[in-house]
Order: C-alpha cells, then structure tokens, then sequence
C-alpha cells in the first residue's frame, strides 16, 4: 500500500487550480452567486415596505380631509402621487395594481365631525399580499385620535374626547383575511414554470452535443427556428400540466377563489412560458456542457425568485431592485396570475403586464436563434 505522498497531492491540488482557471463560467458562478444573494438579501430585502402609493377619493374639500390625508403620508407607509379621482377610477387602479390603497373620504364629513357624529372614513387596501400592507393597515387605525389634534381646538375641542373623533374603516379587497395562501399559492405557478422550463430547456442542445449527436443534428435540412421550435413545443404541453395541477391545487386544496377567466390565464401563460423556453434555448447555445447550463439557469432564476414579489414586497425594494425587477418576466406574472385568480381581472387590466412579457420572448428569441451554431465549434 502506498504511502500518502505531499508532492502527488500537490500535483492534483494544482491541477484543480489549472482547471477551475480554465471553467471562466463555473469560477464566476462560484464568486457571482454569494455577492448577489448578499446584494439582494441585503439591500433589497425589505418586509416593511414605506410610500406605498394611494389615490384618494374625496367627496367634500375641507380643511379637515386635507389634514387626514397629510397625516397618513405623514404615517411614512402611504404616498399620494396625484390628485384627487372618482371611485370608478380608484376602483381601476387598485385592480390593475397601480396602486396600494384607496382613500375615501365621504360628502358632509366636515359637518358631521363638527356635530360628533364621528363620520366613517373608508380605506380600501389591495391586500393579495398582506406582508406588503400590515404594517400600513396597524399605523392607519390611530389615526382617529391623532390626525385632527391641530384642527379641533377652541370650541371643537371636546369633540372625540374618550375616543376618536372619527371612525376608520379599512376594507381588505381581494383577501379579507389576509390568508398567505391567496398570494403564494398562486404565485407557485410563475415560480415553478420559471425554474423548469428554463432548467429543461436550457439542457436541450448542450445534452445533444454531450451525447454526440450533435453531428446528426446538424447534418439534418432543419433552420435554426425549427430546432428551436421542436425542442420547444413538447415543453410547453409539460408547462400546461404544470399550470392545471396548481390550479386544481389552488382551488380544492388551498381554497384559493378563482375569480376570473381560466381561458385567459391560459393564454398569459402560454406567453410566459413560451418566454421562460426561449431563455432556457438560449442558454443552452452560450454553454459548452449541462453544468454549464444549469449554472446560468440559476443564475437567472435566483433574481426572478427575489426580486419578482414573491418572496417579499415588491414596492418595498429599492428603486434599482425594482428596475431589475420589472425586466424579469416573472414579476410580470406573479401580477397577472394574481389579477386574475384573485380580482377578477380582465384583458384590460392584464394588458401592462402581459407585452413586456411578449417583448421579453421576442427579444430572448431572437438571441436564441442568433446564437444558434449551424456548425460544431
């Protein structure tokens, strides 16, 4: 039996050093990966999410709903970018996701304040993610007793001593109970679609080089867009297997409502995984081997995971987060899934999320089959 020999191992040591210099793309990942997590977790990790945006409907203009809605943004959690809507546009808005919270405050608050009759003002909360609204919702129920302390002075000074001088009422649409379920269930869907039909599909071509046949591949009358396409198709019958069995998950097991269109989300799906197919072909032309490629379908797939909302709010990352974030089509989904699992909605207010997604495909597909070799390397 031999003996442990240091200068043998010193010979294997270096020939791991030689080979890992060699593997650019293994050594990147192996640096890459630990300083994005750290970026990400570190920055853009926020579960306490301030500027939430709002829009407020109001019904008289008093001095007393000009000093409610300065005292919530005052709050830090709620942010009014633009004047004043009806309650149809309002109502638009929170179905579309442009904003967080609708404020309404009713005609004759200021006449019932003054007389005690502690008018009700409304706040409706788009609460499909209840993480992204708690704290907000906990910091508006005070404000009975705090908004209006510079107003009521003098003769008004009595009103709401003992208790508020008015009375909030916070309306949760789309999840009255802040049920988890309702906004990770579905929000599964983008998730897995995203890591299998990139992962498999990024295997596609490197498998046929590992295995040798390539060559035939390649000797065949095809174009670059039929290979692509075939490779494709069959995956895209797997993502459809996938959405029914989380959507027949969703409703029997979770008891998640399904409020709007299958049909329609089967379309925005077909998008989005046709998508999710053409970053996962493009891969697979960039790599030289399947760790390769399943390298780089982590390395898209963790930023999808982490800055797309589900995991954590999406408002409540740092506006660079959020950039990135609304490059990845994944976002995207979450939003439309969500809309129409969760409110009903239609293809007017799936519309904003649905073309970047088919401009994301275009774009991924016009780079996969630019990268596409008619002959091996």
């Amino acid at each position: 039996m031999r003996h442990f020999s240091f200068s043998r191992f010193l010979a294997i040591l270096a020939k791991e050093f030689i080979q890992m210099r060699r593997d650019r793309l293994t050594f990147g990942m192996m640096m890459g990966v630990p300083l994005m997590q750290l970026m990400l977790f570190g920055y853009a990790i926020n579960t306490d999410p301030k500027n939430l945006p709002a829009v407020a409907v109001v019904a008289e203009n008093s001095v007393f709903a000009r000093s409610l809605l300065q005292a919530m943004q005052n709050t830090g959690y709620i942010r009014f970018d633009g004047p004043p809507v009806d309650e149809a546009t309002a109502d638009l808005m929170l179905r579309e996701g442009d904003v967080q919270f609708a404020v309404h405050i009713p005609p004759n608050f200021a006449t019932d304040l003054v007389r005690g009759k502690k008018p009700a003002l409304l706040v409706e909360a788009d609460a499909t993610d209840p993480v992204a609204t708690g704290n907000a919702l906990s910091a508006l129920q005070g404000l009975d007793t705090s908004a209006l302390v510079h107003d009521l002075k003098g003769p008004l000074a009595d009103i709401g001593k003992g208790g508020g001088a008015f009375e909030v009422r916070l309306h949760k649409r789309y999840n009255a109970e802040g049920i988890t379920q309702y906004n990770i269930v579905p929000g599964l869907m983008g998730v897995v679609l995203t890591m299998t039909m990139v992962m498999m599909t990024s295997l596609a071509v490197t498998r046929e080089r590992e295995r040798g046949t390539m060559e035939n591949l390649l000797a065949m009358p095809v174009q670059p867009a039929e290979v692509m396409l075939g490779k494709m198709l069959p995956y895209i019958a797997v993502g459809y297997v996938q959405v029914a069995i989380i959507v027949v998950a969703a409703r029997y097991l979770f008891a998640v409502p399904l409020a709007g269109s299958l049909t329609l989300l089967s379309v925005a799906a077909i998008v989005f995984i046709a998508a999710n197919l053409a970053v996962g072909f493009t891969f697979s032309t960039l790599s030289t081997n399947q760790l390769q490629a399943m390298q780089m379908s982590t390395f898209f797939f963790l930023p999808s995971l982490l800055l797309s909302g589900f995991m954590f709010p999406f408002r409540g990352m740092p506006l660079w987060a959020q950039v990135i974030g609304e490059a990845l089509p994944l976002t995207h989904f979450l939003r439309i899934v969500r809309g129409i699992l969760l409110k009903g909605n239609g293809w007017i207010e799936i519309w904003p999320d649905l073309w970047p997604i088919g401009l994301f495909l275009l774009a991924a597909a016009i780079l996969a089959l630019f990268r596409y070799r008619r002959t091996l390397d």
